[in-house]
C-alpha cells in the first residue's frame, strides 16, 4: 500500500520528485489550523516547516487515522507538541544538520550589519541621502568578544567563523559536549560571565519555558553598547526590554530574524534605526533547502523502509 505524505510548507523540488519516483504519494497543501487535524488522518507522514503548528488539537483530531510520523524540516521542533504526539503513537523527527551553516552565516551577517550600519545606511541612501559622517562611526568585529547562548550545531558553526575573523568566543549551554572546548578552542562559561564579558551576544537556543533568555534583568548585566543577535526563537528575547535598551543606548544595536509574533507586529522594534532585521529567513538558502530535502528523505526511508 502506498505511503501518503503531506507537505504543508514546501520542500525542495528535487526531494519531492525523488520521493515520487520512489513510490511515495505526495500531496502539497497548506491547511488552516482548524482543518489540519482531520486532514492528517489520511496521511502516513506530514512534513512541516515553521508556518504549520501541530498541537494537541490537531493530534486529537487525527486519532484513528493513518498518521505515524511528523517531520519538522528544520531544526526547532517547538511548533509541535512532541511529547503529546509520541504519547499517541506518532513519531517526531527533525533535520538538525541541514540548515546550521545557513543560520550561522545569517547571524554573522547581522553582526556585520550592526557593527557597520549596513542596513540603516542602505535605507538612508535609498531615501536620497548621503550620510557619510553619520555612518562612519562603526566598530570592528576583530578583537571583540562574542558570547554564544546555546552551543549546538548552529552556535558551533558561528563560533568557528567568528574565531576566523579574529573574535574571542565564549559559549553558554546547559549541556556540555565532551571534548568540544579543546576541539574548537571555545570555552564554556556560566551565563552571568558571558553577559558581563561579551561585546556581541548571539542566541541559538530553542524556545524555553519560564520567560525570555534575554530579559531586562539579563540586559542590565551586559556591557554598555552590547550588540544582541537573535536567529533562534522570537520569545527568547523580551522585545519590550530590548526596545527600551536600544532607546537608552545600553544596547548599541540588534540583529533580528525571529519575533515573538510572526509575521512581526512590533513595528517600533523592527523599524528602529539600530535594528538590522530579516523576516525569519535563517534557513532560507538554496543549499540549506536542498540539504533539508535530502535529510527528510533519509528520515522517511529510515522510518518506513526499515
Amino acid at each position: 500500500m502506498s505511503i501518503r505524505i503531506l507537505i504543508t510548507d514546501g520542500l525542495d523540488a528535487g526531494a519531492i520528485e525523488q520521493l515520487r519516483n520512489d513510490g511515495y504519494e505526495i500531496v502539497e497543501n497548506y491547511y488552516a489550523p482548524e482543518e489540519l487535524g482531520a486532514a492528517l488522518k489520511d496521511f502516513d507522514c506530514v512534513i512541516i516547516r515553521s508556518a504549520t503548528k501541530i498541537r494537541q488539537a490537531q493530534i486529537d483530531a487525527c486519532q484513528g487515522g493513518k498518521l505515524k510520523l511528523i517531520i519538522r524540516a528544520g531544526v526547532g521542533i517547538d511548533n509541535i507538541d512532541v511529547k503529546y504526539a509520541e504519547e499517541h503513537g506518532i513519531a517526531v523527527r527533525n533535520t538538525p544538520r541541514s540548515s546550521s551553516q545557513a543560520v550561522a552565516e545569517l547571524a554573522l551577517g547581522h553582526m556585520f550589519s550592526c557593527a557597520r550600519f549596513i542596513s540603516a545606511a542602505g535605507h538612508s541612501m535609498r531615501e536620497g541621502k548621503w550620510e557619510k559622517k553619520v555612518f562612519s562611526k562603526g566598530i570592528e568585529l576583530q578583537g571583540k568578544t562574542l558570547g554564544i547562548v546555546g552551543y549546538g550545531r548552529i552556535g558551533q558553526h558561528l563560533g568557528v567563523m567568528a574565531k576566523g575573523i579574529g573574535m574571542n568566543v565564549i559559549a553558554f549551554d546547559i549541556f556540555h559536549i565532551p571534548g568540544i572546548e579543546k576541539e574548537l578552542g571555545i570555552p564554556y562559561v556560566e551565563m552571568d560571565e558571558l553577559l558581563a564579558k561579551a561585546d556581541f551576544i548571539s542566541v541559538h537556543a530553542p524556545a524555553v519555558d519560564g520567560g525570555a533568555l534575554i530579559s531586562a534583568e539579563s540586559i542590565a548585566k551586559m556591557k554598555d553598547g552590547v550588540v544582541i543577535i537573535n536567529t533562534s526563537r522570537g520569545t527568547n528575547v523580551d522585545e519590550a526590554a530590548l526596545l527600551d535598551a536600544l532607546n537608552s543606548g545600553k544596547v548599541r544595536a540588534a540583529g533580528l530574524d525571529v519575533y515573538a509574533d510572526e509575521p512581526a507586529s512590533n513595528s517600533a522594534l523592527y523599524s528602529h534605526p539600530m535594528v538590522s532585521c530579516t523576516p525569519h529567513i535563517g534557513a532560507g538558502t538554496k543549499e540549506a533547502t536542498k540539504k533539508i530535502g535530502g535529510e527528510a528523505i533519509s528520515v522517511i526511508k529510515g522510518f518506513f523502509e526499515k
